[in-house]
């Protein structure tokens, strides 16, 4: 068919074509953004040889370059970058040095961005470049050897260190490397500090800190330097648990001696759809605010399967580190928007539990999973194709904002960086089932999106979603969640009332229990060591008590619990003190 360009139906299609782009790739220039974060995580080739298939990305070394930002992840063969943490682009490098690297380490030294990956049985090279756009790096000879998650850090005054550790018997060490001998390290070893689970609950070992054999790991060391003092970070008890966190020792030089945060673990994320937030690094984005990048688990496939996470970071005024977490897998503002501070949007989960169907269903993994807030859950079409559906009933008309789809791999059979992938779909909604209209179209989308969050241009009023697949780049379509953020329209719960701790556990933890509030769909347990200072949070859902095991026992806390439904969240509960 031939077009008249001066036709209305060239200008029809003309515009057509222009918001069908915008809804294809959601805002131009996204304010906001949802952990687990939407980057094209790679296929691992560890463990291949027995079959699981399965993509991950951990241990992240996010660090700024020439006011631009770089992510490196457990081997991914390669990183990312970004102009402002926002929009991630994925560089394979030209040399093979990114392979199989493991925990790896990167810093801003002056013209240059410097990389040490971790490898505790052989030898490893400093990196460097002042071209990492382009995929180019030189190695200096290989003379560190048998560092498991390292660290790298250089002061002001061009004094060098390397820290590493990752081990439930050995402390986090350190060594002073030669700058005018490429990096070649010290003799000495430095031992900085260990695990004392007996003294810090957080540290000890299994899913809610629950097993009383087996020790803990401390391990993903990173050092930062704030107002001239040195800020050593590490992770603790295990990757593959939902308490998996990143505790502080703070010091007035880079070997210490160290004195432990009172608020550790200072970035912690045991509740929720996605748990997590340890082995992570700190660095200072746009605007001078500060983020952490971490480690968030799927553990579904295997315990080495997980996903990055990012959370607002800041030092407040006696000099503590803390990151917030606080509805930390609901949308919140992104980095671009420097005078937000990563603050929550306020959308709420308007999709948890709701009735919900699908084209078909293979074996036990049921509909029901779409909707249960657990990412360890999915959903199993009996094909991949294009007839595939999940229609969701939010029961009552809601203004949706944004749309999380989170992709499982279910056998995929897939190893490595793979090129091509990419994920296609559209979302529909209507107010009566009958009548639909597209919010969010990736028809035509080209990108690998294996968490895909779509923020709609414009809010739409709607009681009914519907998700129709077009094309999965995997053999099987599966999804852990489909969620669906919004606000109701009406009223946030009440306050939370009566509240009784019980400090447990020779304390190192405690009961939270408190009176249920009337339409309340979940709760935040809030915590800290002031009334000002409630800097850890607990997501719950549909239960009014918790016990957690996390406390510091020289420490006196103060507890807070919200309640939150679709609509919005309650007034936070009086503050109170456990001694």
């Amino acid at each position: 068919m031939r077009i008249n360009f001066n036709s209305p139906l060239y200008y029809y299609l003309a515009i057509s074509a222009f918001f069908g782009t915008l809804f294809s790739f959601g805002q131009a220039n996204p304010k906001t953004y949802c952990n687990p974060i939407n980057i094209d995580y790679t296929y691992m080739i560890y463990n291949a040889h027995n079959d699981l298939s399965y993509r991950s990305g951990a241990d992240p070394a996010l660090v700024r370059f020439k006011d631009e930002y770089y992510l490196f992840v457990t081997r991914s063969m390669g990183y990312w970058h970004s102009k402002d943490m926002n929009e991630w682009k994925f560089i394979k490098p030209k040399q093979w040095y990114f392979q199989g690297s493991n925990a790896p380490a990167a810093f801003n030294y002056k013209d240059s961005l410097l990389y040490v990956a971790g490898d505790p049985s052989g030898s490893m090279s400093v990196l460097f470049t002042d071209r990492p756009k382009e995929g180019e790096w030189e190695a200096t000879p290989s003379i560190l050897h048998n560092l498991q998650d390292p660290a790298l850090f250089i002061d002001d005054n061009d004094d060098a260190f390397i820290y590493w550790g990752s081990s439930n018997k050995f402390p986090v060490r350190a060594r002073k490397l030669d700058m005018k001998k490429r990096f070649r390290p010290s003799e000495e070893i430095h031992e900085l500090f260990n695990l004392e689970p007996e003294k810090h609950g957080w540290e000890r070992f299994g899913e809610n800190h629950a097993d009383t054999v087996l020790t803990g790991y401390i391990e993903g060391p990173w050092m930062n330097k704030f107002e001239n003092r040195y800020y050593l970070q590490y992770a603790a008890p295990g990757t593959e648990f939902n308490v998996y966190g990143d505790g502080v020792y703070i010091g007035d030089s880079p070997l210490g001696p160290f004195k432990y945060a009172p608020n550790n673990p200072f970035s912690y994320k045991p509740g929720g759809f996605i748990n997590g937030a340890g082995h992570g690094s700190t660095v200072k984005g746009p605007g001078g605010q500060y983020w952490h990048a971490s480690s968030m688990a799927v553990n579904v496939n295997i315990g080495w399967e997980r996903r990055i996470g990012i959370f607002p970071t800041f030092i407040d005024d006696e000099g503590l580190l803390y990151s917030n977490t606080r509805f930390g897998d609901y949308p919140h503002f992104a980095p671009s928007e420097t005078d937000k501070e990563g603050g929550f949007t306020g959308w709420m989960l308007l999709s948890y539990k709701k009735p919900v169907k699908t084209s078909s269903i293979k074996e036990e993994y049921g509909a029901d999973h779409l909707v249960d807030e657990n990412v360890k859950t999915f959903w199993l079409a009996e094909k991949n194709d294009e007839n595939q559906w999940i229609e969701i009933d939010l029961m009552k008309p809601s203004e949706i904002r944004a749309v999380q789809v989170n992709y499982n791999d279910y056998k995929s059979d897939m190893y490595g960086k793979i090129p091509g992938l990419y994920h296609q779909y559209v979302i529909e909604a209507s107010i009566d089932g009958k009548n639909w209209n597209t919010i969010v179209d990736r028809s035509t989308n080209k990108k690998d999106v294996p968490n895909d969050y779509a923020v709609l241009n414009e809010p739409s009023k709607a009681r009914y979603v519907r998700f129709k697949n077009i094309h999965v780049p995997t053999p099987y379509l599966s999804i852990s969640d489909l969620r669906i953020f919004g606000k109701g329209y009406g009223k946030e719960p009440k306050k939370v009332g009566k509240m009784t701790i019980e400090r447990n556990d020779k304390r190192r933890g405690a009961i939270v229990k408190w009176n249920a509030v009337k339409e309340a769909q979940g709760y935040n347990v809030l915590w800290g060591i002031a009334p000002d200072k409630l800097y850890s949070s607990w997501l719950v859902y549909d239960i009014d008590s918790l016990e957690l095991k996390s406390l510091n026992t020289d420490q006196a806390y103060y507890f807070a619990v919200e309640a939150f439904n679709e609509n919005g969240v309650g007034e936070k509960s009086k503050v109170q003190l456990v001694e």
